[in-house]
């Protein structure tokens, strides 16, 4: 596994500014190699006060070429059990690890690629000015590379999963990927999956401070 992180990925992520700032400055960063063959970058979606964060691994192949964060079929899981939760999509914030789409090319098809520990880590300083500006109040990682880079030390979700933790002030849940769910094919399973995810949902929104 290589490292893809370049000197300075700093310098590409702007000191002052909110999220509009943030969004565009991401388009010009260069620190690592996946900007090179990716549509765009895939910056996060929500609102700066916003109580809840949900950190996912990529853009897939849509939100590549859309420019917005889980609009493709894990999205669609995702607003499902969002839903089942008692959560509206406007309420939380959307965002994943790694800015490009990761992938490779079986004729006409992108297909996803597991972003290496070395893209997790170039993309670290733009995660980071992410929980800093939206500060909200419990982070949900989406799998398990969204929870190494928010805890920043490999996680094995069954072994995290269904408890509140609390990682330098911040309260992390961590829970499955939506593109685990989006791949099992009997209903009867789906479903299961799917209000297991609610349920990990609905434990952050349980850990929200109240106003």
């Amino acid at each position: 596994m290589g490292d893809a992180r370049r000197p300075g990925t700093e310098e590409w992520v702007p000191e002052k500014g909110g999220l509009p700032v943030l969004r565009e400055a991401v388009q010009g960063c260069r620190g690592c190699e996946l900007w090179e063959r990716a549509t765009q970058a895939v910056f996060g979606d929500g609102g700066e006060r916003a109580r809840i964060m949900l950190v996912g691994e990529q853009p897939g192949d849509r939100e590549d070429r859309t420019g917005e964060p889980f609009v493709g079929p894990a999205g669609r899981v995702l607003d499902e059990a969002l839903r089942t939760a008692g959560i509206e999509r406007d309420q939380v914030y959307v965002t994943n690890a790694v800015k490009h789409f990761r992938f490779e090319e079986r004729g006409k098809r992108r297909i996803h690629k597991k972003p290496d520990v070395g893209h997790v880590t170039a993309c670290r300083p733009w995660l980071e000015a992410e929980l800093r500006a939206v500060d909200a109040d419990v982070i949900v990682c989406l799998g398990a590379t969204a929870a190494r880079a928010v805890l920043e030390r490999p996680v094995k979700i069954g072994e995290e999963r269904g408890r509140v933790l609390d990682h330098d002030g911040r309260l992390v849940v961590v829970t499955v990927h939506p593109s685990a769910v989006v791949r099992l094919r009997e209903a009867e399973e789906r479903a299961v999956a799917v209000a297991g995810l609610a349920g990990d949902l609905r434990l952050a929104s349980d850990a929200v401070r109240p106003d």
